[in-house]
């Protein structure tokens, strides 16, 4: 069962789309959007996670640039349009709505409480910061672009985190991913798994540079880590 829900902010309210298991009561995952908005992807992946028996949530993060943007990896003209609205994307209001989300979802009806945080690409790099910034239970990253960035931001993470890496991604350089490695070296709370031959969104449903078998075992190490922190 999906839905829209909407979620109130200081500086205005956005959309989020829902999956819910057949069974509650329930945890909660926020999923984070890639540069494409909550497109069929994004709606597949939260409705695999109500499968597994969570309640899943995708906020629309674009909404204060442009509501229910939907897009694809197909086309010249969508890569287009998705990439300027990412370099117009502020980062921190970005984290300040996924705040909200992680609330809503914790108070939705049917929801334990506990709030794991899940994003790919863009919604990766998101998800790190979340997890530095606004305490959900768990998060897993999906090959976050500009993680390395904010390598300093693993000395203030609050929850475990799992992080996957293409080791062929052509956003995040192997000097990236060895910052990375660096900065949550000695960490308990952090996981990284890196995929031979892998580029960027290799779990991307349907996606251009889709990998079933790097997807698979990406996605049962998060089943597995979700299942153990937020059960």
């Amino acid at each position: 069962m999906n839905e829209r829900i909407t979620i109130d902010t200081p500086d205005g309210t956005f959309g989020a789309y829902v999956a819910r298991p057949a069974a509650t009561p329930a945890p909660s995952i926020v999923v984070l959007q890639e540069i494409f908005g909550i497109n069929a992807d994004l709606r597949e992946t939260c409705d695999r996670l109500a499968a597994q028996g969570y309640i899943a949530v995708c906020p629309d993060l674009f909404w204060r640039l442009e509501p229910n943007v939907e897009l694809t990896d197909k086309t010249d003209a969508e890569w287009k349009k998705a990439m300027g609205l990412y370099k117009a994307f502020n980062v921190d209001k970005g984290v300040d709505d996924i705040a909200a989300t992680l609330a809503a979802a914790r108070a939705l009806p049917g929801a334990t409480g506990k709030a794991g945080v899940m994003g790919f690409c863009m919604g990766g790099l998101l998800t790190f910061l979340t997890a530095t910034r606004a305490k959900p239970d768990a998060a897993v990253a999906y090959y976050g672009g500009g993680t390395e960035k904010h390598a300093d931001a693993f000395n203030n993470l609050a929850c475990p985190l799992m992080m996957h890496l293409g080791e062929a991604d052509e956003y995040i350089s192997a000097s990236a991913r060895a910052t990375i490695a660096r900065a949550a070296e000695g960490n308990p709370l952090v996981q990284i798994f890196t995929y031979p031959g892998q580029n960027h969104a290799f779990a991307r449903w349907n996606g251009v540079h889709f990998d079933a078998q790097a997807a698979t075992q990406a996605n049962d190490r998060t089943r597995a880590f979700f299942a153990q922190h937020l059960k």
